[in-house]
């Protein structure tokens, strides 16, 4: 499903080239299950991001499908918003906007149907325990349930591929495992792709792969 080649990344810092990813190669096939752990600052958010088309290398591919993309590309917005779901480490929840239609937005920028989008989004919230919440605001919300709001966003969707930042980072343990357990379901009926960043190491060993 997805391949990376030789994939470079580096930011300038006080003048200074900082070197944060290095001649990355990496193979991840359709349904699998991945988890990458490492110590802070070594590239784990920065990697997620070019696999998403969220920031562009310095040098490298990358190939979905066995075909090379890039953020430069016609139509990758609707690439991203269609085959891509994300969940960044800080949630970036739209304060003006409900927990439901915070969940519902990417579906609904895809479909333009409000009612389908909101009905769908009411289904992920019921499944991650969230339904009585779904008329509050970001600002109302906890910190764990602002977080599981996110993972009901990335998912509307139904992407192919889910990016995830440290998603169980603000979950205590029995929502943790609540939704490790949601992912392994999407994983084995829907045959959906996850990337997991994580330093849980219970969770890690419970993907099919731990890099």
């Amino acid at each position: 499903m997805l391949e990376v080649k030789n994939l470079s990344k580096s930011y300038l810092e006080n003048k200074e080239k900082l070197e944060i990813l290095k001649g990355v190669n990496l193979k991840v096939m359709t349904g699998e299950t991945l988890a990458i752990s490492g110590e802070s600052g070594s590239g784990k958010s920065t990697l997620l991001h070019l696999l998403g088309m969220l920031d562009s290398a310095d040098s490298g591919e990358i190939f979905y499908s066995g075909k090379k993309i890039t953020v430069k590309d016609k139509g990758i917005n609707n690439f991203r918003n269609q085959k891509i779901g994300f969940v960044f480490q800080f949630h970036y929840l739209l304060e003006d906007f409900t927990a439901i239609e915070n969940v519902a937005m990417p579906m609904f920028v895809k479909t333009g149907n409000y009612q389908k989008s909101i009905s769908r989004a009411g289904e992920l919230l019921q499944m991650l325990d969230l339904y009585a919440r779904r008329k509050h605001y970001p600002n109302q919300l906890s910190g764990g349930e602002q977080q599981r709001i996110a993972v009901a966003r990335a998912l509307i969707n139904d992407p192919e591929l889910v990016l995830a930042d440290e998603p169980t980072g603000n979950l205590d343990e029995n929502h943790s495992m609540e939704l490790i357990n949601y992912i392994h379901e999407l994983n084995r009926s829907r045959q959906q792709t996850f990337i997991i960043v994580t330093h849980n190491k219970a969770i890690a060993n419970q993907m099919d792969r731990h890099l």
